[in-house]
């Protein structure tokens, strides 16, 4: 059985015992040891697939904390040829929660 769920803007296909990085900002409950997403788009599995409009009433995705870390570094360089404008060149990195879903329930 698998999920699709939705967290930060991004959708994610989730299975029961996946690992999955998404975004820390997104999640107000990273600091716990539980996380529960209950924005279900889709639910599949062997038998016909529930999709939801916009979400699945009644589903939620069930995952455990395993550890927050810091993505890549994403870099940013801006430049304009002729314009007087110098070359810029920022970056960060972003915060992120490694998940491991536990149970997909409908």
């Amino acid at each position: 059985m698998y999920a699709i769920i939705r967290s930060g803007g991004k959708q994610y296909r989730v299975a029961e015992g996946q690992t999955v990085r998404v975004e820390r900002d997104v999640l107000s409950s990273a600091n716990q040891d539980k996380v529960t997403f209950s924005e279900v788009l889709m639910i599949g599995g062997s038998d016909q697939p529930k999709v939801g409009a916009p979400t699945v009433p009644g589903a939620s995705v069930l995952a455990t904390v395993l550890r927050e870390s810091r993505g890549e570094k994403i870099i940013i360089f801006k430049k304009k040829r002729r314009k007087n404008h110098t070359k810029r060149k920022h970056g960060h990195r972003q915060d992120a929660v490694e998940l491991r879903i536990d149970s997909i329930t409908v």
